[in-house]
């Protein structure tokens, strides 16, 4: 497997994907805002047909060439939108996602079309297509994954203050918006990094799962933002693999093993906290107190 060129091009960009996605994904989950992906996800097709449409005009040899780069530009464009308006208030969050849906999907079917395509030229957006990747996609999934990593972790404190409390991160001196902005740009990078593996349609939970995984283990925001790329490698790179044997879409099996971990997680930390943790006396003066506490905890 390891020697196939197309396999090796593959690992480099879902190891990638799995380290970046649970970075933002750590901050979205912190700030309740989980379905930000998938707003940003559809308006990241919107962006694709208009790269196909562009690609169309300018007569180039590969129709989508310009694909990515336009569900860059209509993914930042949107991330912005939604943050404007929900920091204004005007219009709550779950709405303003809510248009990024019905919008973002709208718009890309309408404008394949124009772009001489069909509907069927997203399916590999949607649901991910990573036999598509090409030596080009690899280089630039590497910059786009280098600068969510040095702006997710290099500015972790001031990132963290801001999606915890803004109000006290704003009396602190920090410049809240910009960083609010920060994190709605670097959302969109994220996903449009995701788009080759997972989809558009899966890639929220590539950046929600693993963070959810790790909050089950993890007592700290910087320990679980580690854990959650730790997880996010592990069942990107077993996914693909696992899908290089059997017949299988990569992305829907990559979120199938996320999900699983999330459930063992899940069933297996009862028993582990009890091994961690003995119980202890918390009276010894009193000869009952320890069955007392056992009885009430059982």
């Amino acid at each position: 497997m390891l020697t196939d060129p197309f396999m090796q091009r593959a690992l480099v960009v879902a190891a990638l994907v799995g380290l970046t996605a649970p970075v933002i994904g750590t901050y979205l989950v912190q700030r309740r805002l989980s379905l930000l992906g998938d707003g940003i996800g559809h308006v990241a097709l919107t962006g694709v047909a208009l790269g196909w449409l562009v690609g169309n005009t300018l007569e180039l040899t590969r129709q989508d060439a310009l694909a990515l780069p336009g569900a860059v530009l209509a993914a930042i464009l949107g991330a912005v939108a939604i943050e404007v308006v929900r920091s204004r208030g005007r219009t709550s969050g779950d709405v303003a996602l809510a248009l990024l849906f019905y919008g973002g999907i709208a718009g890309g079917v309408l404008i394949i079309g124009q772009a001489g395509g069909t509907s069927a030229n997203l399916v590999g957006y949607l649901f991910g297509s990573i036999s598509t990747v090409s030596s080009g996609d690899v280089w630039l999934t590497v910059a786009l994954s280098a600068l969510v990593l040095v702006v997710g972790v290099g500015l972790r404190t001031a990132l963290f203050a801001v999606s915890q409390d803004e109000e006290f991160a704003r009396a602190s001196g920090l410049p809240v918006r910009v960083l609010n902005l920060l994190i709605a740009v670097v959302a969109a990078l994220t996903v449009t990094v995701a788009m080759r593996v997972v989809g558009l349609l899966l890639v929220s939970a590539l950046m929600i799962v693993p963070v959810a995984v790790a909050q089950l283990v993890a007592s700290s925001f910087a320990r679980t933002m580690a854990v959650a790329m730790t997880v996010g490698v592990v069942v990107t790179v077993c996914g693909l693999s696992i899908t290089y044997w059997e017949d299988a879409a990569p992305g829907a099996m990559i979120v199938v093993l996320a999900i699983g971990l999330y459930a063992l997680t899940a069933l297996l930390r009862p028993l582990l906290r009890r091994r961690r943790t003995p119980l202890r006396d918390p009276h010894p003066q009193l000869d009952d107190d320890v069955q007392i506490t056992a009885a009430r905890t059982a």
